[in-house]
């Protein structure tokens, strides 16, 4: 499973969301003047496309950066990581805006319990890492 998110600079993003967040590029095809046509990020086994919005219009594509509409999102990706708490202060340092402090919620013996964040993006986009603590 993957899933796409816009920006209004991608590639910008794809630097941001590497550093901040320790994603991977595994592809990324440049266009005319260095914009993004695809890129493929993955944390894990898993995949994040980033995209240029001006390109997702160009294709006839809705895609839209929170910047682009007044900071609303319409997805937020949630991703497992290892250590949630060092993870927020990597987010942190590279300048992300923590949204949701760590912090452990627990769903009953019968469920699970997880350590969980949240950090909006240089565009807005807002981001979940979680850290399953028993499950």
């Amino acid at each position: 499973m993957a899933s796409s998110v816009v920006y209004q600079d991608a590639a910008k993003a794809i630097d941001w969301l590497c550093n901040a967040f320790g994603f991977e590029v595994r592809l990324k095809v440049e266009g005319e003047g260095g914009r993004i046509e695809h890129s493929e990020l993955v944390f894990g086994e898993g995949v994040i496309m980033v995209g240029e919005e001006k390109r997702h219009a160009q294709k006839g594509r809705a895609g839209k950066s929170p910047r682009s509409v007044g900071g609303a999102n319409t997805q937020s990706v949630m991703i497992y990581v290892d250590d949630a708490v060092a993870h927020c202060a990597r987010a942190r340092a590279a300048g992300g805006k923590i949204t949701y402090e760590p912090k452990i919620s627990d769903y009953g013996e019968d469920y699970w319990a997880d350590c969980s964040y949240e950090c909006e993006d240089l565009e807005g986009h807002r981001w979940w890492f979680s850290e399953r603590v028993r499950g």
